[in-house]
């Protein structure tokens, strides 16, 4: 049987704050044609719906960011 998507406001926050900056990411990696930005853009926007618990809402989140931050000034 399958079950519910495990949702708390933790993570509802973490796919919000994450999306829009993934969103922003997307479309910026796009105008300077960086594909490792546009992929890392792509994560951050579709990675809360595979994680489980604020600890790896959060935590992928910031390493998407800072691997973002690693790319943009490479």
């Amino acid at each position: 049987m399958l079950r519910a998507f495990n949702v708390s406001i933790s993570g509802l926050i973490a796919s919000v704050f994450f999306g829009i900056i993934g969103m922003w990411l997307f479309r910026v990696g796009k105008q300077k044609s960086s594909y490792p930005l546009v992929f890392i853009a792509i994560a951050l926007m579709f990675y809360p719906y595979f994680t489980s618990g604020p600890w790896l809402d959060w935590g992928v989140g910031a390493g998407l960011c800072g691997l973002a931050y690693y790319f943009w000034w490479s």
